[in-house]
């Protein structure tokens, strides 16, 4: 017979030990002995038999969720652990039993609620001292938990709008921004009103424009304008976005070049990129020197007018602008005449002819001065036309008179150059007149 050393009999009294049944631990939960389900359940999982069961792992899930909430316990930090136990237990299980078969029958129903109040709780303890990763990280937990316990039919509600924003505010919180888009888009979805959730609107049109997701740029934003149509923020569109977001001019420009590319005929996008350009070409910050590309920036300015205005010929502002840069390009070659003059005067003995040279150049500045006036005059011409044709405020009366001002200069000039050539003169004569006529009556 084979002797039965020491070491066997200690082998099997602690296999014996930790042979307890299922039925042997789940005394205690209907008992709501915890704390003692507690210290027999750590047991029982050094067992592989009784640890291979998937209701060992929902046991210990609710063992441990209940510990994780209980009043009595004052050791917060201890009770984190107990949550964290917890639901790895409930992962462990839901890996072992799909069905989720225990979860939903009588015995269990109730525990995941324990679990999932003890990762809101903390939660929001967290979230009120702005402790966001912690809380966002419960919140998360909590989240993915109400959705399969709703699911299930465990909690009895559609929608767990409390945690879901909880979580969208501190993963914001937390910069997890893609994860508070998530969750804040389910919000939006169902279009939950109300003062605290404005916001939520508010940044997921900032994210989708930041994303250059405009499709769920423009969804958001309607559906905000209508919850909230006192709010100017979703009146906005991709180009104020783009305007407002840039903090540098390059930047600006990239942003609005990039809205033009996806959109080349935005009447609105053609004329806010050339006032741009337009500002930065005409600076009035003082020590301002125009850029080295300046006569790019130029040409591009020119086509943004161009197309603006024809893309909307009863807008202004294309024409305003764009005849006032040629007007002033005029006025610097007008300038360069004057200081060609008083040089010529000054290098030309009294009662002497100008030199050849000196009288090509006026004749060269003369045709240049002439160009550049009449270039100005076509969009002068059509803003002084829309003036005309509406009801004037005070500001647009004294833009309207300088308009006037303006043609009324170029024609002048134009009646002038217009040497023998008389039929050229007395229409231009009739233009000069009637300009200083609208001028005078523009009161």
């Amino acid at each position: 017979m084979k002797k039965i050393t020491l070491f066997t009999i200690l082998f099997l009294t602690v296999s014996l030990i930790h042979a307890q049944s299922v039925d042997d631990v789940k005394k205690y939960l209907i008992l709501g002995q915890f704390k003692e389900g507690k210290a027999e359940i750590d047991k029982a999982m050094g067992n592989a038999k009784f640890a291979g069961k998937a209701e060992a792992w929902i046991m210990k899930m609710a063992i441990y969720g209940v510990l994780a909430i209980d009043d009595k316990e004052k050791n917060e930090a201890l009770k984190e652990q107990y949550a964290n136990e917890s639901y790895k237990a409930f992962k462990k299980y839901m890996e072992m039993e799909p069905s989720l078969s225990l979860m939903t029958s009588p015995e269990y129903k109730d525990y995941p609620i324990y679990l999932y109040n003890a990762f809101t709780m903390s939660g929001y303890t967290d979230y009120t001292k702005e402790k966001w990763d912690p809380a966002y990280e419960k919140f998360k937990v909590a989240s993915s938990l109400s959705d399969l316990l709703i699911e299930k039919k465990v909690m009895l509600t559609n929608f767990d709008t409390t945690v879901v924003y909880l979580a969208g505010i501190t993963a914001q919180n937390s910069k997890h921004t893609d994860e508070a888009i998530g969750y804040y888009k389910r919000l939006a979805d169902i279009k939950i009103p109300g003062e605290d959730y404005e916001n939520l609107y508010k940044y997921l049109v900032f994210n989708f424009f930041l994303k250059k997701d405009f499709t769920n740029f423009e969804k958001y934003k309607a559906i905000g304008a209508s919850l909230y149509p006192k709010t100017e923020y979703f009146t906005f569109d991709k180009l104020d976005f783009a305007y407002d977001l840039a903090t540098s001019f390059d930047e600006r420009v990239k942003m609005l070049e990039e809205v033009l590319t996806a959109e080349p005929n935005n009447a609105k996008g053609n004329l806010l990129l050339a006032e741009i350009l337009y500002d930065t070409l005409h600076s009035s910050k003082d020590g301002a020197a125009l850029p080295g590309n300046a006569a790019e920036l130029e040409k591009r300015m020119i086509e943004l007018f161009n197309k603006a205005a024809s893309l909307n010929p009863t807008d202004i502002m294309p024409y305003l602008f764009l005849g006032e840069h040629l007007y002033l390009k005029a006025q610097e070659i007008n300038d360069a005449r004057s200081t060609h003059a008083k040089a010529t005067q000054a290098r030309t003995k009294p009662g002497a002819k100008a030199s050849a040279d000196d009288i090509a150049k006026r004749d060269q500045l003369d045709k240049q001065y002439l160009d550049a006036m009449i270039a100005a005059k076509e969009p002068l011409e059509k803003a002084g036309e829309i003036f005309a044709s509406k009801t004037l405020d005070t500001r647009e009366k004294q833009q309207y008179k300088k308009i006037a001002n303006d043609l009324s200069e170029i024609f002048g000039y134009m009646k002038v150059m217009a040497k023998n050539k008389p039929a050229d003169q007395a229409k231009y004569a009739e233009q000069e007149k009637k300009w200083n006529e609208r001028y005078d009556g523009i009161k």
